[in-house]
Parts: C-alpha cells; structure tokens; sequence
C-alpha cells in the first residue's frame, strides 16, 4: 500500500482525497499497488470537512511520518511551500505539486534537491490537461519552436464575455468574481502573472531557460475596452491572453500580454473558461491542447495521475524533462526591445485638423509603416484605431513615447501586438 498525506486540504486537495477513495478499484488496476490518502494538513481545524483522512494544522503530522510515501502540496505560495517541499525531500519523500508560483520562482533548485526522487507537477499548468508531460515525453524528439498558450481561464472568460456580449471589463469582472472564477482581488490573473507562471514552467522543459518572473515581459487585460473589439471584428482578429515563447536563433522570447490573433485559429476558438496550448515542434509540426484550466476536479484529476504514475513507474525521471543543458549552452533571453511583431493601438485625440498627419509623421520617423486605420468619432474626441506591419518594439515604444506628448493627445495611448502564427 503507498501512503499518501495532502498538505493543503482546499478544493483541490479534498477532491484529491475523494478521487483517491472513490475512483480505488480503477486507480489500484492502473497503478499496480493500492493508493490511500491517509493525511492531510489545513490551517482551519475548525471546518467541517466530507473526509475519511485524519487532520492536523501542523506540516510536520505528515513530512514526520515515515509511512508517508508521497507528499502532495497544494497550500499555494512562494516561500512557506518551498520550505515544506525540500524538507519532504530531504525526509525522503516524493512530490506531488500544483504550485505554479513555487516552481516558477525555484524549479531548477527543487530540480536539484529532489535528484533522483519522484517529483511531479502537471497540474501546475492547464489544470486537467496533460501538457507537461506532452513536452516533456511526447514531444522530446522535437526542437520546440514556438509555444502560444492561452493559460488563464478567468482572463478567457472575461475577454470572451467582452467579445460575445458586449459589456465593459468592470462589469463582466464582477459577474466572474460572483461566479468563483475571479478573486476578490483578481490582480494576479487579470495581470497576467498566473499565465506567466505557467509558461516559465513550460519554458524550462521547452529550452532549459532559467528566469523569474520579473524577468519577462508581463501586461494584462486592465485596459481592454469595446473599442479594440470594435477594431478586432473589423479586421477578423479575435483578442486572447497569450503565455507566448518563441526560439529566435539562440535566444527565446518569452512574454505574456492580450494579442490580436486570426479569428479562424484554433486557438481563438477556446472559449469562456477553457484553456487551450499550441506548441510546434520542428518535426511534428503544431500540436494543440484543450481542455479546463482549472478548477477542483480538473486539477484534482492531474494531482492524482502524478500520484499514478510514480507508484506505476517506481523511479523518478528528470523533472525539467533533460539530464544535459539543450541546445548546448546558447539558449538566452531575448530582450523585450528586440521583439519583431505587428502592432495595434488605440490613440485617444481632440478631434480637430492636423491631428492625423502628425501621428503619421511620428510613426515615419521611427520607421514603423501603417497597415490600417479607423476612426471612432466620440462625443467630444476621437478614437484612432491604427495597425501596423512588422517592426521592433523599442520602435513602437519610442513612438507611443513621442505621440503621448502631443498636445492633442488625451489619454496614453493603447497598444496590443497582433501575433502571427
């Protein structure tokens, strides 16, 4: 029998222990050797809980036990999580995670830690679909060229509301709070640093690359408005939060913002809450993912086939998916100011003569051409909705710089990047 204790007792962790109970029959077949839950660790004694598993407060009623087979964590956090996780190894445990933000601050040192002990996280990214498993096994025979992943449900949900219905960002943020899928405070997903978690993740199996988060480029949502769907429509884009890394030569690119995509993609297609990843391989091509990002079950459903496959497996294998540095030792981050895109913004202006000819002017000066421009007229200004063809982003940066100083200018302008695929 191999023993399991769950810290961190939430949603997840009680459908964990409920999957572990309840799907018995079918997981033992699956694994060879039964899998009980038999501990787990929650910071309110005091709640009730539907749970056949003895309970404590205290991390050590499990990292202590020396029947304790596998470790799940699933408390969430930085640095109380990376402390309980290396004492568990140290205790000579194997891991189980979905702590997106405690692997994108310190994979490669749990890497190194673990050695040659079991540690698994594939509910850390996409919830219930197996994408870490995709890179790391499926497609290992594979330079990965590209990865474009629409990771965050609750910003999909929002933008796809906005799209479909209409309605301001305020409002539909409100409906998603009130139905579970947003925080009270929704800063983390809205801005875009859930995603970028995620994709440090997937970059680390895709290329080797150590970064943090303050490492990348990171925009939200916060400023999307009808307008820019208004523009969307027009031009057959559809607008999606994508987690984007991308070999260029020896250096990848690695960004997270809203970007203007073709609307016959698969990838805009995913909607409302769902989650859906693109990755192509030199050799086989694009593949894509789909599935729920998120929630108990889902990502319960990930915990337990990590669970599964340690028992089945009885050894470990690399964590990160490599035993030697890829791509030899070359691989670095590109810098931000480097990255060669298509460009949308939104220019808020006075409406009056001259205005157009001088934002024209502007983007010449910086060597930047215009693809497509609209104008919105408004109560008492204008709106100038404007595309351009491919140029560098210090390019499209200095410009916004120049034409935010303009005298009839009046909000900071708007600029989301139309990615090709």
């Amino acid at each position: 029998m191999i023993k399991v204790g769950i810290i961190g007792v939430g949603t997840v962790g009680s459908s964990v222990a409920k999957i572990l109970e309840e799907n018995e029959q079918i997981i033992t077949a699956r694994a060879g050797k039964k899998i009980v839950a038999t501990k787990g660790v929650v910071k309110n004694l005091s709640k009730k809980r539907d749970l056949n598993i003895a309970l404590s407060d205290n991390t050590d009623f499990i990292l202590d036990d020396p029947e304790i087979n596998i470790v799940v964590e699933l408390m969430g956090g930085v640095d109380d999580a990376y402390n309980v996780v290396k004492k568990a190894l140290k205790n000579n445990k194997a891991i189980v995670t979905a702590n997106k933000a405690l692997l994108a601050y310190h994979r490669y040192e749990l890497q190194e830690i673990a050695g040659e002990l079991p540690f698994e996280f594939e509910a850390s990214v996409a919830g219930g679909i197996p994408i870490i498993e995709a890179l790391r096994v499926g497609l290992s025979a594979n330079h990965v060229l590209a990865i474009r992943g629409i990771m965050n449900g609750t910003c999909n949900y929002i933008l796809t509301k906005m799209a479909n219905e209409k309605c301001a960002l305020e409002t539909v943020l409100k409906e998603a709070q009130d139905l579970g899928y947003a925080e009270a405070d929704p800063t983390f997903d809205i801005g875009g640093f859930d995603a970028a978690h995620k994709l440090l993740i997937l970059s680390s199996i895709a290329y080797g690359i150590d970064t943090k988060p303050e490492d990348i480029l990171i925009e939200g949502i916060e400023n999307i408005t009808q307008d820019d769907f208004y523009f969307a429509q027009e031009f057959g884009y559809k607008i999606k939060l994508l987690a984007i890394a991308k070999k260029v030569g020896n250096e990848i690119e690695l960004r997270v913002h809203p970007t203007l995509i073709d609307e016959n993609l698969m990838l805009s297609k995913v909607d409302g809450v769902m989650n859906g990843i693109s990755i192509i391989g030199d050799r086989v091509g694009e593949t894509m993912y789909y599935g729920a990002g998120a929630g108990g079950n889902a990502t319960a459903s990930a915990v337990v086939s990590d669970i599964i496959d340690i028992v089945r497996s009885g050894k470990s294998k690399p964590m990160l998916g490599f035993k030697k540095p890829m791509e030899g030792e070359g691989l670095k981050l590109a810098s931000n100011e480097n990255i060669v895109s298509k460009y949308y913004l939104r220019v808020s202006v006075a409406d009056k003569a001259g205005v157009l000819a001088k934002i024209a002017s502007i983007f010449g000066q910086n060597d930047i051409s215009i693809e497509a421009m609209m104008q919105q007229p408004k109560t008492w200004y204008a709106n100038l909705l404007i595309s351009t063809h491919k140029c560098k982003e210090c390019q499209i940066q200095n410009a916004i710089k120049e034409i935010s100083t303009l005298e009839f200018v009046t909000a900071k302008p708007i600029m989301i990047r139309i990615e090709e695929f």
